[in-house]
């Protein structure tokens, strides 16, 4: 009955918007679309109802949201002790989750307390993906995509990887080494895109949270094409220290091994908010980092097509209008529309030739800055030296919601190659 309303409300929507019309049979041009691959709720460790925070992300302009709970999906039937809720977050929650949505949405129940004399416990329902994104869906606007962080260990340290798309859950394998681990779990992540005839997006989380995957280990890890270059959260040690590289170095440096040493391809970098936190508690909250997908349609397999075509960047506030790399002349040049009282840095990035061919070039020939650039329409050609370049761009503008000291607005364009 309830999968039947929903689907009634979700009609009718169709109908008021004109969504249907037939002007959707039209091939669009392709645009770009924002959105989150790494979320947190209930479900997992997270500290608020997965609607109320996919509610949130699309009324802040987002066009896609990825669920991502701890080895779990939002699927199936979950109820959860409204005190347990509210150790995580604050006494109104509920109040505001039914004020937001309608007490027939929200279902409660009264069960006996576990022992004789114990008080009753109080229980909410947290609803599944498919029963409450038709409330918060909207086609060409806002999509929901079932993801999952496959968490694990290896080594003593932590190994989580993220999973887009997924349609079955996928519970970590291990490994006796922190690589063996990454490739385990993506090899899972691989053959479940192969038999379900479905686009999956793998990424690699975090790598210095617990400062457990190295530059190698991302390197080596050669059919790991995306990881988290940018992660919101202020506890995964995103500038390292004084023995353990900053993630964007890491990323410089795992390309350099791949593209000189591998034979591989490069490695690309996104920027996610990993957000638990909705309630203005410190911590990992959303808004943080996010990526640009430029797509024709709004869907999960036309958006995962286009990141791995590399047709994407990663922001934590910068917008970008236009990428592009023309491989004749080898210019790379962007497009930064204009923002009152705001201006623009572009750095571009390069790792330089080794010396000797099969060589891995000089740690201060990686990952160096070639060019800066000020301005709205930054561009650079490259030299003949370079095995890869790629651009930075930093805004004069603070982090509307800093996670590091002193943040800027960014964006992080993906690497581009000579041509052969």
């Amino acid at each position: 009955m309830k999968l039947f309303a929903c689907n009634a409300i979700l009609l009718m929507l169709i109908l008021l918007t004109g969504l249907a019309s037939p002007a959707q049979s039209q091939s669009p041009e392709p645009q770009w679309w924002k959105g989150n691959l790494h979320t947190h709720s209930l479900w997992s460790d997270g500290d608020e109802f997965p609607e109320m925070i996919a509610a949130w992300y699309a009324e802040h302009d987002y066009n896609f949201l990825a669920l991502s709970d701890h080895n779990i999906l939002s699927a199936g039937m979950r109820w959860m002790p409204l005190n347990k809720i509210v150790a995580r977050s604050d006494a109104e929650i509920l109040q505001r989750y039914q004020e937001r949505f309608g007490s027939e949405w929200v279902e409660t129940r009264t069960r006996p307390g576990p022992n004789a004399g114990e008080p009753d416990v109080q229980e909410v329902r947290l609803k599944p993906l498919d029963e409450f994104r038709c409330l918060v869906e909207q086609a060409g606007k806002f999509i929901m995509i079932q993801g999952e962080e496959i968490s694990d260990s290896a080594e003593g340290k932590p190994v989580h990887m993220n999973a887009t798309n997924v349609n079955q859950l996928i519970l970590p394998v291990g490994g006796e080494t922190v690589r063996d681990a990454m490739r385990n779990n993506l090899r899972l992540v691989l053959e479940q895109e192969a038999a379900s005839g479905r686009e999956l997006l793998p990424h690699l989380n975090h790598p210095n949270f617990g400062y457990a995957v190295t530059a190698e280990d991302l390197a080596n890890v050669v059919q790991e094409r995306f990881f988290e270059v940018y992660n919101g959260h202020p506890g995964v040690n995103q500038l390292g220290d004084a023995e353990h590289m900053a993630i964007e170095k890491m990323w410089d440096v795992a390309n350099a091994i791949r593209l000189t040493q591998l034979d591989a391809e490069p490695l690309w970098g996104i920027a996610t908010d990993d957000s638990h936190e909705y309630h203005g508690q410190p911590g990992s909250r959303p808004g943080r980092g996010w990526v640009m997908v430029r797509s024709r349609y709004l869907t999960p397999e036309h958006l995962i097509r286009a990141m791995k075509a590399a047709d994407f960047y990663a922001s934590s506030g910068v917008v970008v209008d236009q990428i592009e790399f023309t491989p004749d002349s080898g210019t790379l040049s962007l497009k930064i529309p204009p923002v009152d009282g705001v201006k623009f840095t572009t750095e571009f990035v390069a790792t330089l030739q080794p010396l000797e061919e099969g060589q891995l070039p000089p740690i201060e020939s990686i990952g160096v800055v070639v060019a800066t650039v000020d301005g709205l329409n930054p561009k650079y050609q490259l030299q003949g030296n370079e095995v890869y370049v790629r651009a930075r761009i930093t805004s004069t503008a603070p982090h509307t919601d800093p996670s590091l000291p002193d943040q800027k607005q960014q964006a992080w364009t993906q690497p581009v190659l000579p041509k052969p």
